[in-house]
């Protein structure tokens, strides 16, 4: 029986999750009425599968409902605590970001941006970001934000697909101490695009860059830009964003998200999930190129008139506490990271966050992958001093929101390392197996979603059919989101990562999420990613790459001995790894993802394919050069 922890904020709403489940629809037309509509909706969902109309004739407005909603009472409230890279700060009250979005709004008109037109935003985590996309979303245009460590040919793909009459960007942005020059890049990608009408230019790091015909600067067309722009009426439908998921191989999927369903999945979320308080500090890692940082960094705090922290470079720049400096520094009171960057502190030790005063923090949330038990338990010994409660949170690019998380804000039931608990209010979860049939506690299936919710993707851009077969086609009328999960007896959910990364071992199924988890849990490992490589006999084999803690001192071969004796007793003698390599670092995005594609990619000799969001390239040359040693002891 995995451990319990009875903490909580001590909220109980019994009423909430009856309400949902008793009529999932009317649930979500109340919870819509806590936003501002212009003119109300006269059908809250048609579902005509696999395609949602949430609050269908009502009319909406993103802007509108981050800003203008608030000017009243808030105004002079921080919205944003802005932490530059290279120290620089800046506060933006409800106010100033009111009046810079509709400044940009105007200037957008000026250029010719229409409703419905695309505006491609390559920027750096700078309050400029959030200001573009809500600029857009003011006056109807949609935007599309590519995170900034991308290649000029994954810009270009981005920008081809959503066909963008604008694109914003900067001279360049920092990281890790270095300026990436992203108006060098954005020329690269859009050099024979004549659809590109106009690029806007933010000066940020001051290095040289071409003015080209097409380039405006985005200080001149503020300066002459109005400061007054109406928020325009938009259709509870209106296409809000697109968000491109990169696919392992092929174009990425522009994944297209509405705009009232959205806003009410991410309001309801966002309040019961952190219990937001009028006096709280909320701060999101997550770069705003993905989605977290749409929903979580841009949206819903904003709906909620909350003040966040925004910063801009690497969590671990220029050196392992400048996550704790930052949270000292602002008072920060609800802390919300990934799974793979809590590993990575834990590496250095518990010293570095001790030596920081941590006692504003109130909650704590992880997002990305499922969190190791062992790394749960040392994110609430260490950060949260055991008083705070840990959301651990499941959601994706296409569910636009949370969709299983414990819900502080909401209710308070025992906490279990490992397991974001139960789904939301409204959303309708379950564990099959391959026909569809709900699967018994505690076994291994397949995750989907029954019913439709407001936070889902309308479909994806410019491709209803590929909408239908990537996320429909698996099981009927189900959302089919690529997961491997257990339901337990107590009805809490565990994810076991992604379907197609499952091992598959002599006829048995092993979650790489399960495995890895079960290595972290040794006293010297701070890290770990499973693959698989094929084998004659058992079909694959299990290789393992593990980061050791810095103060780890034991023998390789004796660390070894002590690994796979450990996963043959919590896992089975199934589990264990064919080889287990140390190595110093693994490869991940700059938003602290574990690459796993590249891992599989090396595993099996296939091209690794596009590495422009991979922080550090020596990652790869160390996981390539330990697959080398594999395949020629395996030859012996």
């Amino acid at each position: 029986m995995p451990e319990t922890y009875e903490i909580g904020l001590g909220n109980y709403d019994t009423e909430t999750r009856k309400s949902a489940e008793s009529d999932f629809v009317s649930f979500w037309g109340k919870q819509a009425e806590s936003l501002h509509w212009f003119s109300k909706w006269n059908n809250v969902l048609d579902w005509d599968p696999p395609f949602a109309k949430w609050f269908v004739g009502g009319k909406i407005n993103a802007s509108y409902n981050a800003l203008d909603v608030h000017q009243e009472k808030r105004a002079s409230k921080p919205a944003i605590l802005w932490e530059g890279e290279n120290g620089e700060s800046r506060t933006l009250t409800y106010r100033d970001l009111w009046v810079q979005v509709q400044k940009l709004a105007n200037a957008l008109k000026s250029l010719g941006v229409e409703k419905e037109d695309r505006v491609t935003i390559y920027l750096p985590m700078v309050p400029e970001l959030p200001i573009a996309m809500l600029a857009c979303s003011r006056i109807g245009a949609t935007h599309t934000v590519v995170f900034s460590g991308f290649s000029a040919s994954s810009i270009r793909d981005r920008i081809d697909d959503s066909k963008s009459k604008i694109v914003i960007t900067a001279d360049g942005g920092y990281r890790r101490g270095n300026i990436v020059k992203l108006k060098d890049v954005v020329d690269e990608a859009i050099k024979d695009f004549d659809f590109v009408k106009n690029v806007i230019v933010l000066e940020r790091t001051k290095n040289q860059i071409t003015i080209n015909q097409k380039d405006k600067l985005w200080k001149d067309l503020m300066n002459n830009a109005s400061e007054n722009c109406e928020a325009e009426p938009l259709d509870s439908l209106h296409p809000l964003y697109i968000l491109y998921t990169s696919g392992t191989t092929g174009k990425p999927k522009g994944v297209l998200h509405g705009t009232g369903g959205y806003l009410t999945h991410l309001h309801s979320t966002f309040k019961w999930a952190f219990d937001i308080k009028d006096s709280d500090v909320f701060f999101c890692t997550a770069d705003i190129g993905w989605v977290t940082g749409h929903s979580y960094v841009v949206y819903a705090p904003l709906l909620h008139g909350a003040t966040e922290v925004m910063y801009e470079g690497a969590p671990d720049f220029p050196d392992a506490s400048r996550m704790w400096d930052v949270i000292q520094k602002y008072k920060v009171s609800i802390f919300y990271t990934t799974p793979t960057a809590l590993r990575m502190f834990m590496k250095f030790g518990d010293d570095i966050p001790n030596s920081f005063d941590l006692s504003s923090i109130r909650l704590l949330g992880t997002v990305g992958e499922p969190i190791n038990p062992e790394v749960w338990k040392w994110y609430y010994r260490v950060i949260g001093k055991e008083k705070c409660p840990i959301i651990d949170t499941w959601w994706q690019t296409e569910t636009g929101g949370m969709m299983i998380s414990p819900l502080p804000g909401l209710e308070t039931i025992p906490l279990k390392p490992g397991s974001g608990t139960n789904p939301v209010p409204g959303v309708f979860i379950s564990v099959v197996d391959e026909k569809g049939d709900d699967v018994p506690a505690n076994t291994k299936g397949y995750l989907v979603i029954k019913k439709p919710w407001p936070g889902m993707l309308l479909t994806l851009w410019g491709d209803d059919e590929k909408y239908k077969n990537v996320y429909w086609s698996k099981y009927k009328n189900c959302y089919y989101p690529g997961d491997y999960a257990i339901k337990d007896e107590d009805g809490y959910f565990w994810l076991l990562g992604r379907a197609d990364d499952v091992l598959k071992v002599a006829g048995h199924r092993i979650g790489t999420a399960e495995l890895e988890s079960c290595i972290v849990s040794h006293e010297d490992v701070a890290e770990s990613a499973v693959c698989g490589i094929p084998d004659e006999v058992k079909g694959e084999v299990i290789i393992s790459f593990v980061v050791l803690k810095e103060n780890c001192s034991k023998p390789s071969t004796e660390l070894k001995k002590e690994l796979i004796a450990k996963i043959r007793n919590d896992i089975g003698a199934i589990a264990t790894p064919k080889e287990i390599y140390f190595v110093s670092k693994l490869p991940k995005t700059r938003s602290g993802k574990i690459m796993r594609r590249l891992l599989k990619a090396i595993a099996s000799n296939d091209k690794i394919g596009d590495v422009s969001t991979l922080e550090d390239g020596a990652a790869v040359t160390e996981v390539q050069n330990a697959f080398e040693e594999l395949q020629k002891s395996m030859k012996k």
